[in-house]
């Protein structure tokens, strides 16, 4: 009886531990789903606070550009013109590309860049770095390289070109510095710095490095100006900036001017020794004819007195003849 009594015990026991554990393996799986629905529920709210980032970094960006394009641009009237501008229009291409070619989606990153150029005709790069304030102004024909690194409130004008030279790898494209402006048709070309607060005059071709605070222009590319503090974005002047050949040009008339002048004096100085040697020619002839006139006088003297000698000797000759005869 008692074992009959500890086996219905050891069966109840075990009918307990089993419903126990089904239990437990209910609510395991009860947390599995909770926690899996808790994960989605994060998920979906993280995407949201990115969308929701991503649309406030768009409105900050449309704002940012209307701000730039108005400040630098007099030609604009509204605001809503800022949408039909090809600098604004590039830069949306941009940030989505270098977003993209951020993450190694390099072929979608090109592919929307090159977009950008069919609908602009400026080419930027999507590894190219640009800092914030960046304008274009009418943009056509403007190319950034890839590894290309721009800083803040820089100003580009048609047809500028920050190029590498070569096939070499690596930084091989301008760093350009904050508060640069580069004017039409200026070309940068190579792995070096332009300094801030830094001019490029229209049509300048720049190969090597430019300090800061500089002013330069030309083929190839010199520094005519230092140390002009006030900031170009702020003027935007691309006329009044120094000539170097306009000066050297200068340089020389004024140098021909001076041998112009040298050369009058050293021909009145001729005449006057022209002169001078002319009259010692005439005193000198005088003096020659005198010289031949006395010469010719002593010559005659000379003669008369030897045939007179001739004369005397001839008679004392004679008389001696005549005595001897």
């Amino acid at each position: 009886e008692q074992r009959a009594k500890c086996s219905i015990k050891a069966n109840g026991f075990d009918t307990a531990f089993g419903d126990c554990r089904e239990n437990l393996k209910m609510s395991k799986a009860y947390f599995q789903v909770v926690r899996t629905t808790s994960q989605v529920q994060y998920q979906g709210q993280q995407d949201c606070i990115k969308e929701g980032a991503d649309n406030m970094g768009m409105i900050r960006n449309i704002k940012e550009e209307i701000r730039i394009i108005r400040e630098r641009d007099p030609a604009i009237h509204s605001s809503l013109e800022v949408f039909l501008y090809p600098s604004f229009k590039v830069m949306l291409h941009y940030r989505l590309a270098h977003r993209l070619y951020q993450k190694g989606h390099y072929f979608l990153a090109r592919y929307i860049s090159q977009r950008g150029v069919r609908k602009t005709g400026i080419e930027i790069h999507p590894g190219a770095q640009i800092g914030s304030g960046f304008f274009i102004d009418h943009g056509n024909g403007v190319i950034i390289g890839e590894t290309a690194i721009i800083g803040n409130n820089v100003t580009l004008y048609q047809g500028v070109t920050l190029g590498g030279t070569g096939k070499e790898h690596g930084k091989r494209h301008p760093t350009i510095g904050d508060n640069v402006m580069i004017s039409a048709g200026a070309k940068v070309l190579g792995s070096f710095t332009i300094g801030e607060n830094s001019k490029i005059g229209a049509g300048s071709v720049v190969l090597s490095e430019v300090p800061p605070n500089s002013t330069v222009v030309g083929v190839p590319g010199r520094v005519v100006k230092r140390n002009n503090v006030s900031m170009p974005r702020e003027t935007l002047n691309q006329t009044d900036l120094p000539d170097p050949v306009k000066e050297e040009i200068a340089n020389l008339q004024h140098y021909n001017a001076d041998l112009g002048n040298r050369l009058l004096e050293m021909e009145e100085e001729l005449k006057h020794l022209k002169k001078k040697v002319k009259k010692q020619e005439k005193e000198l002839s005088r003096k020659k004819v005198k010289v031949k006139k006395s010469a010719s006088d002593q010559v005659e003297k000379r003669t008369d007195s030897a045939e007179a000698a001739e004369i005397e000797m001839d008679i004392k000759e004679g008389e001696k003849e005549n005595e001897a005869f």
